[in-house]
């Protein structure tokens, strides 16, 4: 869908900018007024990880005057084989900070706001409202409601990219002109039943690709140039190679966002049944390594993926998917006879999965919170953590 362009364009370019920019100066639709809306616009990335690596760094060098980054976390090892804007010299650096430092890099003009807090309903709008627009480069369902219904809420059109495995989405949304994001995901899945791509995993490069599609539907939307993404999906199968979009509606139907929402609750990180499940049958790592201490007599079950299971496992553990569990195919190979102790990476999937092993009858269960990470990081720090 055209839209006018987002920003009224600054008062002029300086000789450095006109030869920074001069490759978008000399394409007829973007040229001085279009490099002009870049340098006034203001945009927010919520994430500095696999997708806000490639938008931040792009739209740094496009000349977008403003880069907010809304980042709490650290940079992690394991974030480098996808997260490029940070660097070995990085690791357990503030991501905000290191992003920041290689967004200066790129371009010294640019003027980064650091906004170092987790996103919640209490600081979404008054961040927001300090932006033109935002990109949404996060990886849990609760986050992106949060973001949908602030922008909603203020008016404010964002483009919203999610990743996993092989495959990638992107749309753009802005409820004035067309859908939000309940209009495509009304409400979220089932706790547990689309992972995160800490627990799925990701292709680094597929977040080259899905950032840099965010990353020019965020110049689109600025300069008002080309056809959007408003009003479609556009899903991507890097496997296949494949690109293809699909029409998003508003939802005649659809309950209008009044105010913010408990969003963890509304979507349900575990679930209810799991957490009652869980509420007095959790041991922490440095218990289960008594239990292993003393001799006792338990049966350790791994409920994580095989290609999980060989990275890192505990000491003895027996591994049987939670899929397998769930369904009920696995209940046959459970011990009747002595204790079962569930564990996975966090302790997330291993709550899910304690759940069902109690509703079929095994009533000396328990999970580990924390899971393998916590052992790996508590127990046994030579094992290595993913």
């Amino acid at each position: 869908m055209s839209l006018p362009p987002l920003v009224e364009p600054a008062a002029d370019l300086s000789i450095d900018e006109v030869r920074r920019y001069s490759r978008h100066l000399i394409i007829p639709d973007v040229g001085m007024d279009g490099q002009k809306r870049l340098k006034n616009a203001k945009v927010l990335a919520v994430g500095a990880g696999g997708l806000g690596s490639p938008v931040l760094m792009y739209l740094a060098a496009a000349g977008v005057g403003t880069l907010g980054i809304v980042e709490f976390d650290t940079v992690d090892e394991s974030n480098l084989q996808r997260q490029i804007i940070h660097g070995q010299s990085d690791v357990g650096r503030s991501k905000a900070e290191s992003a920041r430092d290689s967004i200066k890099e790129i371009n010294p003009l640019i003027d980064v706001r650091l906004h170092e807090t987790r996103l919640d309903s209490d600081n979404v709008l008054d961040i927001f409202g300090q932006y033109d627009l935002i990109v949404d480069g996060t990886d849990n369902f609760a986050t992106r409601y949060l973001v949908n219904d602030a922008c909603v809420l203020l008016n404010k059109p964002y483009v919203w990219g999610s990743i996993y495995r092989f495959d990638g989405q992107v749309s753009v949304f802005w409820n004035e002109h067309g859908p939000n994001y309940r209009d495509l995901y009304p409400v979220p899945p089932p706790p547990g039943m689309v992972p995160s791509c800490a627990e799925g995993g990701v292709l680094g490069v597929l977040c080259a690709t899905i950032g840099a599609i965010q990353a020019t539907e965020a110049v689109k939307l600025i300069t008002g140039i080309g056809e959007t993404l408003l009003g479609r999906l556009m899903v991507y199968d890097a496997l296949e190679m494949t690109f293809r979009t699909i029409k998003v509606r508003k939802d005649p139907e659809g309950d209008p966002i009044t105010g913010l929402i408990d969003y963890e609750a509304f979507c349900g990180v575990v679930s209810a049944e799991a957490q009652e499940a869980a509420a007095g049958s959790t041991i922490t790592v440095d218990e289960l390594k008594d239990m292993m201490d003393a001799g006792k007599d338990f049966e350790l079950i791994d409920v994580r993926e095989p290609n999980e299971y060989e990275i890192v496992s505990i000491p003895g553990a027996k591994l049987i998917p939670k899929d397998e569990i769930l369904s009920g195919r696995a209940l046959a190979e459970l011990p009747q006879d002595k204790p079962i102790v569930l564990h996975c990476k966090t302790g997330v999937r291993s709550a899910e999965a304690l759940a069902a092993v109690k509703n079929a009858g095994f009533k000396d269960a328990v999970h580990v919170q924390g899971g393998v990470t916590a052992w790996a990081t508590r127990i046994d720090k030579a094992l290595p953590t993913y």
